[in-house]
């Protein structure tokens, strides 16, 4: 019983939709940076690549941690951290690069278009 919140983002424009079960089952598994046929989604001949993702506590997934487990971080400057001071380290939670049943929402972005723009396809105001 996993339910998606997706944010697909095309250029300026974004699009949020939800994913229920059979459709959220195509996700679990998969990494940050994969690309994956839109055809999973109802958008025939779209390509989308999974850009980040977020927990069901609110932390991000970060690309370079491998698994789908929580763990705590020295960070510097750079993904999850922006010190005030130059040369400041904090410890941030991350969760790893694999889509679980413990993620809540996936940011896709669009690499490949299909023949219909995403406008008419989500029924856009």
């Amino acid at each position: 019983m996993v339910e998606f919140k997706l944010v697909i983002s095309d250029g300026p424009k974004s699009y949020a939709r939800s994913a229920p079960e059979p459709q959220a089952a195509g996700f679990l598994g998969r990494r940050l940076g994969e690309t994956l046929g839109g055809e999973l989604l109802g958008l025939p001949g779209y390509t989308l690549k999974i850009q980040g993702a977020t927990d069901k506590s609110g932390f991000p997934l970060r690309p370079d941690l491998p698994g789908s487990r929580q763990t705590r971080l020295l960070v510097g400057e750079g993904f999850g951290f922006h010190p005030a001071r130059r040369g400041t380290r904090d410890r941030r939670t991350f969760r790893g690069n694999t889509i679980s049943e413990d993620t809540v929402q996936i940011n896709l972005a669009v690499s490949g278009r299909g023949p219909t723009p995403l406008e008419e396809l989500f029924g856009a105001k």
